[in-house]
């Protein structure tokens, strides 16, 4: 039986040059410990996924085809290599993987199904497949897809009436709590609709917004799983397609969710070229998670907590803060009282006798000015950390709490925030205490919203499952907070515009798959 290796690697989005370098050391680490082997890359993996409208560029299109033929030339002998990538072909465009073997390529496969729903917009780029791909290699048959064409049953029938023996399947599907189950069960399908083995590769990077956990996996014409890559990790895994069944190792939804913050925080950081991050520290829950995300993504020492208490910050709060940084084992560490900035607006604004949103949201200002001031001086990048039910109405101040270069819980609601935060082993004193964002004396969130247990499940159903206030009134809550909840979701679209790029780890996330104009009657 030939080898078959599911090369789960992490590509970057227009480093064509970088990706196609990690590509041929992979290739000759094959080599050198297989004679034979048919090495199998994500979809698009030479220009990185998604690639977006880079694809309306011929200089980036003629810099992929002029790579793609450097691999060719440089490709070991008797190693089967299927590469993704965006073939340019008349003025027209395909999202392809070419099959290369002793310098050659020996068949080229069109993806037949392109998706373009939820985070995906192919259409836009690439035009339709319309064949079958089977290859041979040392007497078995191969039949090539790409990520939708599995999804659906055709292609697959397709590639079994073509020859094929085993079904290989190359993806960029992205993640979101869930999505392995459900493509597991896909895949199964697809299995006892052909009878043939499916090998299934997935991207393992962070993108912007999208994470892509990486998990893949052979599953033998039993539909029983074979072989299992890593999660959030790069992995080169081996599948025989003969091999005994294993029993899937799958990480819980808590765990899983928390892993791709990590992954999706760490690439955005390091591929954008900086090293370290800052972000504001409150003793809050919330400012805890992304702390803790942080360090496990770029380590302690790469990153600054930065406290900036003001005459409303309670002894509660500082008292987690050294409690927590102290757990953490994070140092340095900066205070900075922003009371004197802050007498000086109230003075120049006549402000100094009134207590209002004004007046908070000044204070969430100074220290969005003073965290981003410290992140040009030192070349860091800002981590903002607001949680998605505080995105989603609004709770937060644009310029102030709402300022950074990306937000670690933008698509994380504030109970799933308790969670991770007890998953983190975060403080008991943060995680029972009351929310509030200390800008006046004694406030609670639950002054200006109702508890985020009912929050939360307004908001889903509404924003993720796309019920009415009717059916979510069904649901057993009362009418006038449905619609409050509602109103405040819709009057908040122009401040969800510019909240910062943030890792997307449910269905649908305040991204791509939810554009909602800000004016609108």
């Amino acid at each position: 039986m030939t080898t078959c290796i599911l090369a789960q690697l992490n590509f970057t989005v227009g480093r064509v040059d970088e990706n196609a370098q990690k590509i041929l050391n992979c290739l000759k680490k094959v080599h050198e410990t297989h004679k034979s082997a048919v090495v199998i890359f994500p979809e698009l993996a030479l220009s990185g996924y998604p690639p977006e409208d880079l694809l309306f560029r011929e200089d980036f299109l003629f810099q992929v085809q002029q790579t793609l033929n450097y691999i060719i030339e440089n490709l070991p002998s008797e190693i089967v290599a299927v590469i993704g990538y965006p073939e340019s072909e008349h003025k027209k465009l395909y999202n392809s993987a070419a099959v290369m073997l002793n310098h050659k390529i020996i068949a080229n496969h069109r993806k037949q199904i392109l998706p373009n729903y939820g985070v995906f917009d192919e259409k836009r780029y690439f035009e339709t497949g319309t064949e079958s791909t089977v290859f041979d290699y040392q007497n078995i048959k191969y039949g090539l897809t790409i990520c939708e064409d599995l999804w659906h049953s055709e292609p697959a029938m397709m590639a079994k009436k073509a020859g094929a023996e085993v079904l290989i399947s190359i993806n960029a599907s992205p993640f979101h709590v869930g999505k392995y189950e459900r493509r597991m069960e896909k895949m199964r399908v697809r299995v006892s609709e052909t009878n043939l083995p499916i090998l299934y590769l997935n991207h393992c990077t962070g993108q912007d917004d999208l994470i892509f956990e990486g998990g893949s996996f052979g599953l033998n014409n039993k539909g029983e799983l074979i072989g299992q890559a890593k999660f959030f990790e790069e992995d080169v895994l081996a599948v025989d397609i003969h091999a005994k069944a294993i029993h899937p190792s799958i990480p819980d939804s808590i765990t899983e969710c928390y892993n791709a913050l990590v992954l999706g925080t760490r690439d955005y950081v390091l591929k954008n070229n900086f090293k370290k991050v800052v972000l504001g520290f409150s003793g809050g829950i919330d400012s805890a998670v992304t702390l803790a995300v942080a360090i496990d993504a770029l380590g302690a020492e790469n990153v600054l907590p930065v406290i900036l208490p003001t005459r409303h910050t309670s002894q509660l709060s500082l008292d987690l803060i050294e409690q927590q940084l102290k757990l953490f084992k994070i140092k340095p560490y900066k205070t900075i009282n922003i009371d004197p900035i802050y007498n000086n607006y109230l003075e120049l604004l006549d402000l100094k006798h009134k207590n209002n949103l004004t007046t908070q949201n000044l204070q969430a200002r100074i220290r969005g000015t003073i965290l981003m001031a410290l992140a040009n001086q030192e070349n860091l990048i800002l981590l903002n950390t607001s949680n998605k039910s505080e995105v989603a109405v609004g709770y937060g101040t644009l310029y102030g709490d709402l300022c950074g270069g990306y937000a670690v819980l933008k698509d994380v609601w504030k109970t799933e925030v308790y969670n991770l935060a007890r998953h983190k082993n975060i403080l008991p004193g943060i995680i029972d205490r009351e929310p509030t964002a200390e800008l006046a004396p004694n406030q609670l969130d639950t002054d200006n919203l109702p508890p985020y247990e009912q929050l939360d499940i307004i908001l889903k159903n509404y924003v993720e499952q796309d019920l009415s206030i009717e059916n979510i009134v069904e649901l057993g809550f009362d009418k006038k907070i449905v619609e409050h909840c509602v109103k405040l979701l819709k009057h908040n679209e122009y401040k969800r515009k510019q909240v910062a790029p943030g890792p997307r780890v449910t269905r649908r996330a305040f991204t791509r798959e939810r554009r909602y104009p800000i004016t609108s009657g």
